[in-house]
């Protein structure tokens, strides 16, 4: 690939990072909305919304890890892709979660009561 070979002279750690950052962005994605769904509905789902946030953390780290064992000689690419793009998703989750739960803006979903949200027949 041209791209790949201009983006670092060829050795393949410059494609590594990206595509590591790239699965923690896209496993983060997977499980939840965005960072601005939460902010938008933090004062009813804050819970429930950085519970996915974690799965998805744990999730990536998962793959991340996988794939630095598989690419030992992009290791250190393939893992500090994953951290920075973990770092960088878990605060922008932060500050949506405190910045939701501070606004007195309403929310853009209804919700049950907090203790039938963790039934287990709770569909969110």
């Amino acid at each position: 690939m041209a791209i790949a070979r201009v983006a670092d002279n060829g050795t393949g750690g410059g494609v590594a990072f990206l595509v590591s950052a790239g699965i923690v962005y896209e496993i983060i994605a997977a499980a939840c909305s965005s960072p601005q769904t939460t902010e938008i509905n933090a004062s009813t789902r804050a819970d429930t919304l950085m519970k996915w946030v974690h799965i998805g953390l744990v999730q990536a780290a998962l793959f991340v890890g996988v794939a630095a064992w598989f690419d030992r000689r992009h290791r250190r690419e393939i893992v500090a892709g994953g951290v920075a793009a973990g770092a960088l998703m878990y605060a922008q989750y932060l500050h949506a979660r405190a910045a939701g739960t501070a606004s007195s803006e309403p929310g853009t979903e209804t919700t049950a009561p907090k203790s039938t949200m963790l039934a287990w027949g709770n569909p969110t």
